[in-house]
C-alpha cells in the first residue's frame, strides 16, 4: 500500500483524493490545506490538518496548490529526504526545495470540481530525480488506471502551453459560437455532434490533414458572407485572426 499526503484543496487535489479512495493500492493518510474549512467536509473520511508541523510520514507528498505557492510551500515542509512532488504544468522540478527528493506528477487534463473524472482518460507526466521515485509515481498512476509517460520540465511546459490552445482557447471558441447562435435564436445544441466529430477526427488524422472549411478552400464568397454576419467586433477579430492562420498554414506546402 502506497501512503500519500495531499497538500492543497483545489480541483486537482479534490479529484485526486476521490480517485485514490477507489483504489486498493494507494491510501491518503492525511490531507493538508492552510484553510481547513475547504476540506472540513472530508474530516470523517481522512485525517485533515492546517498545521504543517503535524504532517505524518508518507511515501509521497503531493503538492497541488497554485503555481506561485509551490516553491514557498516546499521550503516550509518540516522534514527532509522524503518524496515531494507537485502537479503543475509549468513549475520546474527544481523549484521543489532540495532538502527533499523532487518529483512531478502532472495530470494533463482539465478538472472541474463539479464534473466526474474517469482517470483512464487522465495521462500523467512523470518526472523524478531518482529512478526509484519515478517507478513509485508510475505505480500510483497505474493504481489510478491512468496512462503515464516520463516527461522532463521543458517538455511539460510546452505540453501545458499546447493544452491551453486545445482546451482553454477551444472552450472560449465554444462560448463565442454560443453567443453567435443565441443572437439569432438558433440552438447551440445543434453544434454538439460537430464538436464531438472534430475531436474524434484528430484521434486518427493529424490536425493539418483534418482541417476543412472556407478558409482552407480560400472560399472568398463565404468568408465575405460571414464577415457581414459578424456584428460583434470582438467576434470578427477572432474570425479574421483564425482565418489568416488557417490560410497561412494551408497556403504553402507542408514542411
Amino acid at each position: 500500500m502506497i501512503s500519500v499526503v495531499i497538500l492543497g484543496a483545489g480541483n486537482v487535489a479534490t479529484h485526486l483524493y476521490k480517485a485514490f479512495k477507489t483504489t486498493g493500492d494507494v491510501k491518503v493518510t492525511q490531507w493538508y490545506n492552510r484553510n481547513i474549512e475547504a476540506i472540513n467536509a472530508y474530516k470523517n473520511e481522512v485525517s485533515i490538518t492546517d498545521d504543517l508541523s503535524q504532517l505524518v510520514e508518507a511515501d509521497v507528498y503531493i503538492i497541488s496548490v497554485s503555481d506561485d505557492a509551490v516553491k514557498g510551500l516546499t521550503k516550509k515542509l518540516p522534514f527532509e529526504n522524503r518524496l515531494v512532488v507537485h502537479t503543475s504544468g509549468t513549475v520546474k522540478i527544481s523549484d521543489i526545495d532540495k532538502k527533499n527528493r523532487q518529483g512531478v506528477f502532472y495530470p494533463l487534463q482539465s478538472f472541474s470540481k463539479s464534473a466526474k473524472m474517469d482517470f483512464a482518460n487522465v495521462p500523467f507526466c512523470i518526472e523524478a530525480i531518482k529512478s526509484e521515485d519515478y517507478h513509485l509515481l508510475k505505480d500510483i498512476a497505474i493504481a489510478l488506471g491512468s496512462p503515464s509517460k516520463k516527461v522532463n520540465s521543458d517538455q511539460r511546459k510546452v505540453l501545458h502551453l499546447a493544452a491551453v490552445f486545445v482546451n482553454n482557447f477551444t472552450n472560449q471558441l465554444y462560448r463565442v459560437a454560443h453567443e453567435i447562435t443565441e443572437s439569432e435564436g438558433a440552438e447551440f445544441e445543434m453544434l454538439k455532434p460537430l464538436i464531438l466529430e472534430t475531436a474524434k477526427k484528430v484521434q486518427d488524422l493529424s490536425p493539418y490533414v483534418a482541417q476543412t472549411g472556407p478558409a482552407k478552400r480560400n472560399d472568398k464568397k463565404t468568408l465575405n458572407k460571414h464577415a457581414k454576419l459578424l456584428t460583434n467586433p470582438h467576434h470578427k477579430d477572432i474570425y479574421d485572426l483564425l482565418t489568416k492562420s488557417i490560410q497561412h498554414t494551408h497556403g504553402r506546402k507542408k514542411l
